[in-house]
């Protein structure tokens, strides 16, 4: 017997499910690794700056989130999704309200990020406008990079070098080279995390036409990927442990990273992909809290 599906949400609840909020974490974990980064290398924080670099890093993940909703469900992309909801494509919500919220986000982003450069370096507004356009342009434009396989590489650029490097900087307009390394601690989980979404959207994407890095590459192939992906993560924190030792407490989450590469190794299933996506933003979420742990203690 077909278990009964859920209802869908509605009012509010709507748009946090359109959010995406199991993704949030993973926009915070750099923010934390870069300011510890710069707390260990200088021994001070300017609190409200770390502040508004997790509230930067969060509006523009939601701004992705909602973007990326509205240019799917107008491409006709999401027809056939098996994932989370989607507010665009199910039609609990108008496209121009999801592309409403997508612009407001973007502009808590923009209104925050401005006040962040103003205080550190005017420089850093053309960051700011170079994570906004790909956050628009990652599904949307005439060209979308996400539908050629270039996703995975802007979030590692975005969500994992940009984010992290850029917290630190704003700290004491300085990068220590933990914070570099601390990008791929926290970056390459999150490209892991776009992967196993792109693995399980595989046979809906290929026919709609949207050439994902799992499409281009192959499930089997992408899958391997993934995997490298964690077992790099890890990987960057050995380098880390010469000026921060106590960074080693971060594999203490590696059984967390166990559980999604068995997943996304031997399932096919769309729960079963889904199951590896929230494992993964587990893992992500424990990595980065005790890299970040071992830098301040350090």
């Amino acid at each position: 017997m077909t278990p009964p599906v859920p209802p869908h949400p509605q009012g509010l609840a709507k748009w946090v499910a359109g959010a995406r909020p199991r993704t949030l974490p993973v926009s915070a974990a750099p923010v934390v690794v870069g300011t510890a980064a710069a707390y260990q290398a200088c021994g001070d924080v300017v609190w409200w700056r770390a502040a508004a670099a997790l509230v930067v890093a969060l509006a523009l993940q939601v701004g992705v989130n909602y973007a990326n909703d509205y240019s799917d469900g107008v491409r006709g992309t999401d027809a056939e999704r098996r994932g989370p909801v989607r507010l665009t494509a199910t039609g609990l919500a108008s496209p121009a309200a999801v592309k409403r919220a997508a612009g407001i986000a973007f502009a808590v982003a923009a209104v925050v990020g401005l006040v962040l450069s103003l205080a550190v370096n005017p420089w850093l507004l053309l960051v700011g406008v170079a994570a906004i356009a790909a956050g628009v342009l990652y599904t949307g434009g005439p060209k979308p990079y996400g539908y050629i396989g270039l996703g995975e590489v802007m979030v590692l650029v975005f969500f994992g070098f940009v984010a992290t490097v850029g917290s630190a900087y704003v700290q004491h307009e300085s990068v220590p080279a933990t914070a570099w390394w601390g990008s791929l601690v926290v970056g390459l989980p999150t490209v892991a995390v776009l992967l196993a979404n792109n693995i399980r959207d595989v046979p809906t994407d290929a026919v709609t036409g949207k050439r994902t890095l799992a499409v281009r590459i192959g499930a089997p192939a992408a899958r391997g990927l993934f995997t490298a992906c964690l077992v790099g993560a890890f990987a960057a924190l050995v380098p880390m442990l010469l000026d921060a030792p106590w960074v080693a407490l971060g594999f203490v989450a590696l059984p967390l990273g166990v559980v999604p590469v068995r997943l996304v190794l031997t399932r096919t299933d769309p729960p079963g992909l889904v199951a590896a996506l929230v494992a993964t933003v587990r893992c992500t979420i424990a990595l980065g809290a005790l890299c970040a742990l071992g830098l301040v203690l350090s």
